[in-house]
Parts: C-alpha cells; structure tokens; sequence
C-alpha cells in the first residue's frame, strides 16, 4: 500500500492531532490501481487539471478539456491522453520531458465528485494511439503511482454552459482562436495552425 506521506506532512499531523486519522484515510482509500468506478469517473470527464514540475522544481497547473472520454483508461495502472495544439509553450509536456512526476485532479462540479492521481508521465510522439484523437499532436501515458476519491465538500456546484468550439473533432474544423490572428505573432506561428 502506498503511504501518501512526507515529513511536511506528518509534522503538521501531528501539531494538529491528526496523524491516526490521516493514517486511517490512507489505509481506506488510497490505493495503486484504477477500480471500476475510477475507470468510470475519469472515462466520463471532459477536463482535468494536471500538475508538473521544471527543471528547477517549480510548479505549474493545467486545465486539459476535451471531449467526454478524451482520457482513456488504458489498463488499471496507465491512463492516456491526446496533446492538442495549444500556445507553442509546451509547459505541461516540456515539464514532462524533464521531470515524470505528475499529479492529477479529475472534478465534476454538477454533482461534486473529485479524483487525484499521482505518477509518472511521459510524452509519446508516435503513440498508436494519435489515431483514436483528431488533431492530436501527441499522446501523454501516465503510469499510475497512487489514486483516491476525495471529499468533495468544498466544490463549489457549478452549471456546464457550452463545450468550447476548439475541442478537435471528427468532421469538424475548430475555429482559429483570436490570439492567432494578432499581428503580433503571425511571423512566429508555426506552419501548422
């Protein structure tokens, strides 16, 4: 079983009493592998936050949106999902190159649920799977370390208005976004736009 904790941790546990409580939650529900229910959760998502860390062990976090079941559950230790155009940063797939360690955050704000996944990523340019995606420029593999549902008491309950009209799609041609038709960057922007 996976112990979730460093000494960070622990030390604030037990200035606030809570090292037998946080060690019981760790036994109940922190876990190695995706069960059904997980597989079902993260299957029936259109968005996730990722985390990663550079070279220099700063932290960024991104929101990734897709369609619902853009992140496929490979097998119950690997997930998968497509890298789509995006800004030229390449901050999230970059951080990857550099450092694996990753964190996930699976949310559903209509009817408060939340999943976090921890492991080990890498980018895969010639995955089998940029067949499956539209306009996939990539394909991320994340090796999962640990997982948990976790309380959602604190989500705010939120309404889903709209897909956005960029998320690639079979038949259809997005949109280019505004910021790619700004003077300002039309003699930077790649070929492919």
């Amino acid at each position: 079983m996976s112990d979730i904790y460093h000494n960070g941790n622990r030390d604030l546990q037990n200035h606030f009493d809570t090292k037998k409580l946080a060690d019981r939650v760790n036994d109940l529900i922190v876990h190695e592998t995706i069960t059904e229910q997980e597989c079902d959760f993260i299957s029936t998502r259109d968005m996730f936050f990722i985390s990663t860390v550079d070279e220099q062990g700063r932290p960024t976090v991104s929101y990734k949106g897709g369609e619902v079941g853009f992140v496929r559950v490979i097998d119950e230790k690997t997930i998968a999902f497509p890298g789509y155009d995006g800004n030229g940063m390449f901050l999230t797939a970059g951080n990857i190159a550099l450092n694996h360690e990753v964190g996930l955050l699976f949310i559903d704000l209509e009817q408060p649920q939340r999943l976090r996944l921890h492991g080990t990523a890498t980018v895969v340019l010639g995955d089998p799977l940029l067949d499956d995606y539209v306009d996939a420029d990539y394909i991320i593999r994340i090796t999962v370390r640990n997982l948990f549902l976790n309380c959602p008491r604190y989500i705010h309950r939120y309404k889903k208005i709209e897909q956005s009209d960029y998320i690639p799609k079979k038949g259809c041609v997005a949109p280019i976004p505004d910021w790619k038709k700004l003077d300002a960057v039309q003699d930077v922007l790649p070929k492919k736009i």
